[in-house]
This record gives structure tokens, C-alpha cells and sequence, in this order.
């Protein structure tokens, strides 16, 4: 890649990492967390699928929804838990390097050593576009499970949008474009920096390790994270589980649904899938920062025995 980026974003800096290092560990980390949550996150997305009668068009109470998608898991487990992975991984690179190179990218170019909120929104509103159609696929996949039993083959799926200019695979970009500045904000940006609080303020003693001090700050950031974007996470289901071959749902027809929903159900209508949501959201980031900060100390380690340290570099 030296052809395409400067000489200096493979020097190693002051926090040990080159700029392409960093990335690298950005990434794998994505894909460590991609295949730990797939069960959690088909699990999820069933849950607020579900919401309506594929017959009737009838809303349903959530306790019959989580029951249609238990229905579907007991059924088909191992399909349910796999469905939309291979998309998903995909995804690490369609969706990970616009988004992970933008945050990371800006980082450098404003010579901090973390990713700041300006870094954040930068990322979540210029990846928006490379984002969406890998999830529109990966909600396609698992879309009709409950009446087929299986996961929706990706070139089905991919002729279907191609009849129709491959448009339906930007279904959803805006309520996207909120989840992904949540993401970036509370769980790029936000974990880190708390996670660096407890480890200074209680990992210090040296009786909670930095694995620990990952998962409080996890524990902490993901109920806030859930909150903030399990109505726009409603949002992509509606419009992104329609047929591809029918008409489109827009974001005020998909606001109209959420809206009726809560008239009929209250709170619990809007926050479908809240619980699975917040377990989901502790082991995606959990799974994520480990992997990240396990690659990333390899890298550190490979860097010193070769004598790369640059001079100003200090071990945390």
C-alpha cells in the first residue's frame, strides 16, 4: 500500500503503533467481535422484526414477538446463530476501513494519539454510505426465517437489488447515520476514555486487570449506547426487512410504525429487543477492545525486539 499512503503512516509513534499497525488492530478486532455477537445480534433483529404480523400487518405485544423469534432459534439454532455472518465479516472490510480509516485517519491527521468525538462524527457521517448496503444485505439474510427456515441466499438478494440499480441497499442510510455517530461516540471514543478512568482509578491497586477495567466500562457505556440507538436500530428493521421486489418504506412511514407501536404498547413498544440489546452491546464491545488491545500488543512487542521504539514512546 506504500503506493497509495505516505511513507510516515508506517513509522511507529509515540504510542508505540504505526498509523497502519493501529488500523490493523482496529480491524481485527472488528472481526473478533463480529463473530462473538452474530448470535446476539440475529437474535436482536428477529425480536424487532417480529413486532408485526407478516400476515395481518398487525402490530403484536413484545412477549409474542420474543416468543416467534425463540420459535425460530429452537428451530433452526445453528443457522439462526450464523445467519448474516458471512456478510458481516465481509463487512469488517466494506464497513470497518471507510469508518476505522476516517476516525483513525483524522486522529492523525490532527496529531492526537486517540480518536476524539470531531474524530467520531467525521467517521460515522462519510462511512454512512459503505455501511448501509452490508447491513441491508445482512437483515435480508435472516428476513424470512420464520417462513422459509433458512437465511436468504446473498446473490438472491443481490439480483433482487440489482433489477432496481441497487438503490434498496441504501434503505435506511439516514437512522444509520445516528446509529453509527452513537457508536462512534460511546463506543470508539466514549469506552476507551472510561475504561482508562476505572484502570486509573481502581485497576491501579493492581486487583482488577485491564481485561476487567474493559468490561466495567463496557457494563457502563452500553446501557446508555442501547438507549440512544435501539429506536434507530428499529428504524433500519423496518425499513431494511421489506421485501426488495416491493416499495420502499420511508423514514416517516417507518416513524409512523414506531409511533402506533408505542401508542398500542408504550415504552416496551418502542424499546423491543432493549434487554438483548444492552448484552449484546457489553460483549460487542468487550469482545472488540480485547481483541484490538491483544493485537495491537503484539504489534508494541514486535516494534521493541526490532528496535522501532521511537524515543519519545513510554510504557503505560
Amino acid at each position: 500500500m506504500s503506493f497509495l499512503l505516505d511513507q510516515s503512516y508506517y513509522e511507529v509513534k509515540k504510542n508505540g503503533l504505526s498509523p497502519f499497525q493501529n488500523m490493523c488492530a482496529y480491524l481485527g478486532g472488528s472481526a473478533i467481535q463480529t463473530v462473538g455477537d452474530n448470535p446476539v445480534t440475529a437474535y436482536r433483529q428477529l425480536v424487532q422484526q417480529y413486532a408485526k404480523d407478516a400476515v395481518t400487518g398487525e402490530t403484536v405485544a413484545p412477549a409474542v414477538a420474543a416468543s416467534e423469534a425463540n420459535a425460530v432459534f429452537l428451530k433452526s439454532p445453528v443457522s439462526a446463530s450464523l445467519s448474516g455472518l458471512w456478510p458481516r465479516l465481509i463487512g469488517v472490510l466494506f464497513k470497518r476501513v471507510p469508518k476505522f480509516g476516517i476516525l483513525l485517519g483524522y486522529t492523525y491527521i490532527t496529531g492526537e494519539t486517540e480518536p476524539g468525538y470531531m474524530a467520531a462524527t467525521a467517521a460515522s457521517i462519510g462511512s454512512a454510505p459503505f455501511i448501509n448496503p452490508v447491513r441491508m444485505i445482512e437483515k435480508q439474510q435472516r428476513a424470512y426465517f420464520k417462513t422459509t427456515g433458512a437465511e436468504k441466499p446473498l446473490f438472491e438478494i443481490l439480483k433482487e437489488a440489482a433489477a432496481k440499480n441497487f438503490a434498496p441497499l441504501f434503505r435506511g442510510t439516514i437512522p444509520l447515520m445516528g446509529h453509527s455517530l452513537a457508536s462512534a461516540v460511546l463506543g470508539l471514543v466514549g469506552q476507551p476514555k472510561l475504561q482508562k478512568w476505572v484502570q486509573k482509578e481502581i485497576g491501579s491497586s493492581g486487583v482488577v486487570g485491564q481485561s476487567a477495567t474493559n468490561l466495567i466500562a463496557s457494563a457502563v457505556v452500553s446501557p446508555i449506547y442501547v438507549v440512544v440507538t435501539n429506536p434507530l436500530s428499529r428504524l433500519e428493521v423496518i425499513m431494511q426487512t421489506n421485501s426488495i421486489k416491493g416499495k420502499s418504506i420511508s423514514i416517516f412511514e417507518a416513524v409512523g410504525e414506531m409511533a402506533a407501536d408505542m401508542a398500542k404498547f408504550g415504552l416496551s413498544g418502542i424499546f423491543r429487543g432493549q434487554g438483548i440489546g444492552i448484552a449484546k452491546a457489553i460483549v460487542s464491545l468487550t469482545l472488540f477492545h480485547e481483541g484490538r488491545l491483544f493485537i495491537a500488543r503484539q504489534f508494541k512487542e514486535r516494534n521493541k525486539s526490532k528496535g522501532w521504539m521511537p524515543p519519545e514512546y513510554k510504557e503505560k
